[in-house]
């Protein structure tokens, strides 16, 4: 792999690299005529170069819209993406000031009140980027489908959750027979709507800037339904005591812009959504990895809720 000054500085960068996270992506602080900028360094084999362009030419048209995301930034040749000899590839896009509304993973800091009036503004900017989305031409763009398939197929987008080691025999035919109510159900919904989505609006991919909120990290943003959108945020809150209220904020902020999913729709998507997670970790941790147990069980108690209240 290039020194990572020369890529940097392919995209008129000077001055230091600064590590600023390395988790799916690498993501490095750089320095283009006094100004930050992020250059980020994309995994190898998720997803492929004309897919990461997709992504580009999407967030550009975004940004240019008016929407609150970072804008990709051309490099010296003209061009988006750099080929690394790791397989990876280099970009760089404008830097977000603030910071993200919570860490993974982490509990809220805050009242139930201001927790709630967050995520109405959470839900309001999710509503204004399938707008935005919807407004411009998109047939250029080619991404993941979180659709049928993708979500609940026999080799989902992001892996065979029911086959997650930390499952027991008895827990995965559960999981199994759960997976396969809920593909009929998402099969028998009506008028659901469907387009361009960003997928994984998690406390660390929503950054704040005094009130103002910008989603970053369209990294698994694809084609799919727009419920799954909203139920995303809630995987990292189901187990507070408030998760209904909630849910009713992300879903009246979408709704001041937006016809909104119903809230049973949103915790069906929620438990989706923690489906598809007990099955992205499954390579990414140990086998006995306390992580697959707690992913597993996650997807378990909402298998279990919505069955028992659908």
């Amino acid at each position: 792999m290039k020194n990572l000054h020369e890529i940097a500085a392919k995209w008129g960068a000077t001055g230091p690299v600064e590590l600023i996270e390395e988790r799916e992506n690498a993501v490095y602080k750089i320095i283009r005529t006094d100004a930050p900028a992020a250059l980020r360094l994309h995994r190898a084999g998720y997803q492929n170069e004309a897919s990461i362009l997709a992504e580009l030419k999407w967030t550009t048209r975004l940004a240019e819209a008016g929407f609150p995301c970072p804008k990709p930034i051309v490099n010296t040749d003209g061009t988006f993406l750099i080929p690394l000899s790791d397989g990876r590839f280099a970009s760089v896009i404008t830097w977000v000031e603030g910071a993200p509304i919570g860490s993974a993973d982490e509990p809220f800091v805050g009242s139930i009140t201001q927790h709630c009036d967050l995520y109405h503004n959470l839900g309001r900017l999710l509503a204004l980027l399938h707008n935005t989305s919807d407004s411009m031409n998109t047939n250029d763009i080619t991404r993941p489908a979180w659709d049928l398939p993708g979500l609940l197929g026999k080799t989902p987008f992001w892996g065979r959750f029911w086959d997650n080691p930390a499952l027991s025999a008895g827990e995965k035919s559960f999981i199994i027979y759960a997976r396969d109510t809920a593909y009929v159900h998402l099969q028998d919904m009506k008028d659901t709507d469907f387009g361009l989505i960003h997928a994984d609006a998690l406390q660390e991919n929503v950054f704040i800037n005094e009130t103002n909120l910008t989603l970053i990290d369209f990294d698994d943003a694809g084609f799919g339904f727009r419920g799954y959108d909203l139920g995303v945020p809630m995987s990292q809150h189901y187990t507070l005591r408030y998760l209904e209220d909630l849910i009713a904020a992300i879903q009246s902020g979408y709704s001041t812009l937006r016809k909104a999913p119903s809230v049973e729709d949103i915790k069906f998507f929620l438990m989706l959504r923690c489906f598809a997670s007990s099955g992205w970790v499954i390579p990414r941790e140990a086998k006995k990895s306390p992580a697959q147990r707690r992913y597993a069980e996650r997807a378990l108690h909402l298998a279990h809720l919505w069955l028992t209240t659908a």
